[in-house]
């Protein structure tokens, strides 16, 4: 198995138990304001848990590019996996306090936030495209 790839399926794992510790807390009954970590928990379960098991997987397993690189660009496959964890790690930060006290650069972390998910889908489907071919 690729480093790539463990390290997508890796950092999945620790957003699932996150994710689940989280909606633990969510449905507990307590005074805290944790509603307004639900935006959070799902970037969580989709972005950091679906989405990273998906790239690390489909980095491993589709077809090869070339027999000198077989899974495209390697400099791009970093790229997704750095870009989509700064951006998960932002928006887990910024979303929940945003929320509770709105202020512009909050807003801004979290529209930062979306443009390194963006660019990790980019840079995904650029990697993985020229993979994609008939045989």
């Amino acid at each position: 198995m690729p480093q790539l790839t463990r390290w997508f399926i890796k950092a999945a794992l620790l957003y699932l138990v996150l994710a689940l510790c989280v909606g633990i807390l969510l449905v507990m009954p307590i005074d805290a304001p944790v509603s307004s970590l639900f935006p959070a928990y799902l970037h969580m379960l989709t972005f950091g848990w679906l989405t990273q098991l998906i790239f690390g997987v489909a980095l491993w397993m589709f077809p090869k590019y070339t027999s000198a690189r077989p899974r495209g660009h390697e400099w791009l496959g970093w790229a997704t996996f750095i870009s989509l964890n700064a951006g998960l790690i932002l928006r887990i930060i910024f979303e929940p306090f945003n929320s509770i006290s709105p202020s512009p650069l909050g807003g801004w972390m979290i529209v930062l936030a979306a443009i390194l998910q963006w660019l990790a889908g980019v840079c995904f489907f650029a990697n993985t495209w020229v993979r994609i071919r008939e045989k």
